[in-house]
């Protein structure tokens, strides 16, 4: 095969592919949401974390004037009559009941793989833990996630992990971070859509049902890997914008 075959041949695979990959949603050059009230605010300028953070899973401390998450349950078999473990990043919450919000910080990932931020409603029921939706930074992308859909709650009583829910929902785009320089986040979450920036510049977009879900009354962050840092971590409540 010549050269000009070859190349051909290399353009015409690459444009499969690119026609088989999803579409991602245009994001907003302007923000969806209008802060109202400060609901909560941190700087962790101190040497206890202290309430009222709760630690999850572990574990958090406080370094240097930031909060440091580092994971520390990982996947481990049965063994010695020891049940197995299933590995989980380290989540630390707090109280913040919200419907529209917007939530800010600055993070550096360090260590880590990704660092989270998660809204949840421990009285729904009808998605793992009350998970409502996400956004996971990581130092090559961010994916918005959709943990809800469209569940519904399940009868008062019901046990086990409810199905997973239909119109879940992951979109990732992509980013290119220095994981040793701290760097601005910001999560709009209004009505059905949300929208991420990173730096004051737009970096994400999803619009899906589940993110409407009226009672968002717990904002938890989470740190995949090791020594991941948040600071100057900020939750105003918000209406979207006219």
């Amino acid at each position: 095969m010549n050269l000009r075959l070859l190349a051909s041949f290399v353009l015409a695979v690459a444009s499969a592919f690119a026609a088989d990959a999803p579409k991602l949603p245009a994001i907003p050059a302007n923000p969806i949401a209008q802060k109202k009230d400060l609901l909560f605010s941190d700087d962790f300028e101190r040497t206890a974390l202290g309430k009222p953070w709760v630690i999850v899973v572990p574990t958090f401390s406080l370094e240097n004037g930031a909060l440091k998450g580092t994971q520390m349950r990982y996947d481990t078999p049965a063994k010695d009559g020891k049940p197995a473990v299933k590995g989980h990043q380290a989540v630390i919450g707090n109280d913040i009941p919200t419907k529209d919000s917007v939530i800010e910080f600055r993070f550096k990932l360090g260590d880590a793989q990704s660092v989270t931020a998660e809204y949840d409603d421990r009285k729904f029921n009808g998605s793992h833990y009350g998970h409502i939706c996400m956004a996971r930074i990581a130092a090559d992308k961010i994916t918005l996630v959709d943990q809800k859909g469209l569940a519904e709650a399940r009868p008062e009583g019901a046990t086990g992990e409810p199905p997973t829910p239909k119109g879940r929902k992951n979109v990732a785009f992509p980013l290119s971070l220095d994981p040793n320089t701290w760097h601005t986040f910001m999560l709009e979450t209004v009505g059905d859509s949300m929208r991420a920036s990173v730096d004051g510049k737009a970096v994400a977009f999803m619009q899906s049902p589940g993110l409407a879900h009226p009672t968002k009354s717990k904002v938890e962050f989470g740190c995949m890997g090791k020594d991941g840092f948040f600071d100057d971590l900020k939750v105003w409540s918000a209406e979207p914008v006219k």
